[in-house]
C-alpha cells in the first residue's frame, strides 16, 4: 500500500510538470514568429526530442502549431481561429494593464479606443490581487507627456513583426529636408524616447546601420524574404548618436569629471551620448549655435573640459571673460 501511495505521488508530479512546461512552451511560441527545436530544448531544460512529444501534445490538444523540417526548421503558432489565450503572469498582466492605459492618450495614431476596449477586457479578467495592485499604481501616477508625433499603429504592427521575424522590407521613406525615397531594409529594433518612433535597420543598398524616424515612413510592405543579422549595433546608441549629434551644425565633445551615472541622469539619451573614458566621462552633443550649447554645459553643473570644437572653447573663454567684467565687485573707499 506504501508503494502504491508513492507511486502516485510520483505520478501526479509528473503530471503537473508536464502540464507546467506545456505553458511554458505554449508561453514561448507566443513571444515570437520561429523557434528552432534545440531554443525550445533549452529554454525548457529538455531534449529535443521531448519538445516534439510535447508539441504534439498541444496539437491534440487543438492548438495550431506549424513545423519546418531541415537544419533551418522550426516551430511557429499557425494561423487560424483556435489561438491560444495569451499566458501572462502577474508582472507581466501588469505591466500590459499599465501600458493600455498610457496608449489610451498616447502617440500611437488609432490605438486610443482599441487600448480602451482592451484595457476594459483585460481589467475584468484580472484576479482581485492584481486588480487592486494596477488600481494603487494608476492612483499614484500623474502622466506629463508633452506632445508627440502621432504615428500609424498598422505600420508600427508591420515593423514589429519584420523586426521580430527577421523579414526585409520595402518602403517609402522621406527626410528631414522632405526628399523622398525608396528603401530595402533589415530591420533590428524599434525604438521609443517618448516623442518620436524610430526604426534602426541596416539599409541593403547602402550596405549601412540607419536611423529611420517612423512618423516619415510613407508606406512599408514585409517582402517575406528573412535575413541573418551580422554583428548588429547598440541601437539606442545609434539613436542617441543620430538624434543628439548628427543634425547639427556644430558637434561637440567634451569630458566631463563626473562618473558615467551622473552624467547620465543630467543628459538624456536624445539630447547627448554619454560614454565611459579613463579620465572621466565623454559626452557628445550637437546644436546649431554656441550659446545654446555653452548654456546647456553650464547649465549641467559639473566640471567639465572642451575637447572639440575648438570655436566652442573660445566662445566659452570669452563668455567667461564677460561674466567676470559683468560682475567685478564694486569698490569700496
Amino acid at each position: 500500500m506504501r508503494t502504491i501511495s508513492v507511486r502516485m505521488v510520483d505520478e501526479t508530479a509528473g503530471v503537473l510538470d508536464t502540464s507546467a512546461r506545456l505553458l511554458r512552451l505554449l508561453s514561448l511560441l507566443q513571444t515570437r514568429p520561429d523557434w528552432s527545436g534545440p531554443e525550445l530544448a533549452d529554454r525548457l531544460g529538455v531534449t529535443t526530442r521531448t519538445v516534439r512529444r510535447d508539441v504534439d501534445r498541444l496539437r491534440q490538444l487543438g492548438y495550431p502549431v506549424d513545423a519546418a523540417p531541415g537544419v533551418a526548421g522550426g516551430y511557429r503558432l499557425g494561423s487560424g481561429t483556435n489561438l491560444p489565450p495569451l499566458l501572462l503572469d502577474d508582472d507581466e498582466a501588469t505591466a500590459v494593464t499599465i501600458a493600455l492605459g498610457t496608449t489610451t492618450g498616447g502617440a500611437v495614431r488609432g490605438m486610443e479606443e482599441p487600448a480602451l476596449a482592451a484595457l476594459t477586457k483585460l481589467d475584468r479578467l484580472l484576479p482581485p490581487r492584481l486588480r487592486q495592485r494596477v488600481a494603487d499604481l494608476r492612483a499614484a501616477t500623474v502622466g506629463m507627456a508633452g506632445p508627440a508625433d502621432a504615428i500609424d499603429s498598422g505600420l508600427l504592427v508591420t515593423l514589429s513583426q519584420a523586426c521580430a521575424g527577421q523579414e526585409r522590407i520595402r518602403m517609402s521613406y522621406v527626410d528631414r529636408e522632405g526628399t523622398p525615397s525608396e528603401r530595402r531594409v533589415e530591420p533590428y529594433r524599434l525604438v521609443s524616447t517618448g516623442r518620436r518612433w524610430y526604426l534602426v535597420a541596416h539599409d541593403v543598398d547602402r550596405d549601412d546601420w540607419r536611423t529611420f524616424r517612423v512618423d516619415r515612413v510613407v508606406g512599408a510592405d514585409r517582402t517575406g524574404h528573412r535575413f541573418r543579422l551580422v554583428d548588429p549595433p547598440d541601437a539606442t546608441e545609434l539613436v542617441s548618436r543620430a538624434t543628439a549629434v548628427a543634425p547639427y551644425r556644430y558637434t561637440a565633445r567634451v569630458r566631463v569629471h563626473a562618473p558615467v551615472a551622473v552624467v547620465r541622469e543630467r543628459v538624456p539619451p536624445t539630447t547627448g551620448l554619454v560614454e565611459d573614458d579613463a579620465d572621466g566621462t565623454i559626452l557628445t552633443t550637437g546644436a546649431d549655435d554656441l550659446d545654446y550649447l555653452a548654456g546647456h554645459l553650464i547649465w549641467l553643473g559639473l566640471t567639465f573640459e572642451v575637447l572639440d570644437p575648438p570655436e566652442l572653447r573660445a566662445h566659452l573663454a570669452a563668455l567667461g571673460a564677460k561674466l567676470a567684467a559683468d560682475h567685478v565687485a564694486p569698490r569700496t573707499e
